[in-house]
């Protein structure tokens, strides 16, 4: 059976739910999350999806991200994903929301309501190999680098999350609890 999206409106107020495929390819503006953890040396743990992904295959992304399942708590939903999809915990706390629209390869398009978290974790990374083919730690200096020079290896979406949260990484990674 194929995975459901929470289908919403311009203010991410639910609207029903579709299939996951459907919200992709019609587009349907659907609810997401996506999660940027660092280590505790201001490092971002980023991911290169599976070469398996139905979309952005072997692109190099945010650390996490995905669709909360209907009916579940998002907050406790993004660390379980965290959890399945790399191997990690840790405590999230939401730093903003980026609606955006973007056509991909293939006439997919990603029109999502997107919920933001930040974390810190310095567990050793585990990831789900049907979900992530490889990972790697850069600054955000680094990151923003590399998309500067190698746009066409990252996801469509991470540069627009990047930009979009500029000061509030860079206000989390002051202030962000160091003991973890």
């Amino acid at each position: 059976m194929q995975p459901s999206v929470i289908l919403v409106d311009q203010n991410d107020r639910p609207l029903g739910t579709e299939s996951k495929q459907l919200a992709h390819t019609s587009p349907l503006l659907h609810r997401a999350f996506s999660i940027l953890l660092f280590r505790s040396d201001g490092q971002l743990i980023l991911q290169r999806r599976a070469a398996g992904k139905y979309h952005s295959a072997g692109l190099w992304s945010n650390t996490c991200c995905s669709h909360p399942a209907p009916n579940a708590h998002l907050p406790a939903y993004a660390v379980e994903r965290l959890q399945q999809e790399m191997g990690l915990t840790a405590d999230l706390e939401k730093i903003g929301t980026l609606r955006y629209e973007l056509q991909l390869a293939d006439n997919l398009f990603e029109y999502e309501f997107n919920h933001l978290f930040c974390g810190t974790s310095d567990e050793p990374v585990n990831p789900d190999p049907t979900e992530v083919s490889d990972w790697q730690t850069l600054s955000l200096d680094q990151v923003a680098e590399a998309i500067t020079k190698r746009p066409t290896e990252f996801t469509a979406w991470f540069p627009l999350i990047l930009e979009h949260l500029q000061q509030p990484l860079r206000h989390y990674l002051q202030t962000r609890p160091t003991d973890k």
